[in-house]
């Protein structure tokens, strides 16, 4: 079960699913092992780094009732609550699972084949609804269009011209039982626009100038901000809509 969803979004949705009984351990194991061989966790235990699943099970007896993603950037650390070592810890690898209830934050580093992940206390988060992030990524995509239409995208990138004239065709995401179709889709359209983004900043493009670059830079870290706010939203089980 293939996902494009970043590790912690994927631990976010199949871990809650499982949480909640929709679906069994094998599923989660192999929906987290699409591009590892284990994942394993430090912290929460006196032993040792211990199986993933072995783990959420502690967590679940320490009270959690769900997991939920934080995909914070500098500046913008959406989906972490503190304290401060937890956040830093999740700046630095740009993401985070926070067991919702247990008080309790993941972040994980590949090595090799795996994902280790450490734990750490985690407090409470804000979060933005799914509406707030629905409507914040169609403004910032309407922008981000006209923004580098007027900077000749056509020129410079011409496979993000195309992206942007069809912002329709969005490729639809595998999700477990569980997760509400509003926040499926919405994490498509998050994907869709951090695809942009990281099309467009590839290289410089025809951009000949230092103005012209700061300027497409410009135009696109809006865009980054609501594709991740609204990946943030979509896996986080605390604010998604009643089933």
């Amino acid at each position: 079960m293939s996902s494009p969803l970043a590790v912690s979004g994927r631990v976010a949705w199949w871990g809650t699913s499982w949480l909640r009984g929709h679906i069994v351990a094998d599923q989660l194991l192999d929906a987290l092992l699409t591009d590892s061989v284990s994942h394993v966790v430090g912290g929460l235990g006196e032993g040792g780094p211990e199986p993933i699943l072995t783990a959420l099970a502690r967590l679940r007896a320490l009270g959690a009732t769900g997991f939920g993603a934080a995909l914070p950037a500098e500046g913008d650390p959406v989906g972490l609550g503190g304290p401060a070592e937890f956040n830093a810890d999740a700046l630095e690898v740009g993401e985070a699972v926070i067991a919702i209830g247990a008080g309790v934050g993941l972040t994980p580093r590949a090595v090799g084949p795996t994902y280790e992940w450490h734990a750490r206390p985690a407090a409470a988060r804000q979060l933005p609804d799914v509406g707030e992030a629905d409507r914040g990524l169609r403004t910032a995509l309407l922008e981000g269009a006209r923004d580098l239409a007027a900077l000749d995208v056509a020129r410079w990138r011409p496979e993000v011209a195309d992206r942007l004239l069809n912002l329709r065709h969005v490729v639809p995401l595998a999700a477990p039982p569980g997760v509400p179709a509003r926040c499926v889709d919405l994490a498509a359209r998050g994907l869709q626009a951090l695809e942009i983004v990281d099309l467009a900043l590839a290289d410089d493009g025809g951009a000949i100038t230092a103005a012209e670059i700061a300027a497409r830079r410009a135009a696109l870290v809006v865009l980054e901000r609501a594709g991740r706010r609204a990946l943030v939203a979509a896996c986080s089980p605390e604010v998604w809509p009643p089933s």
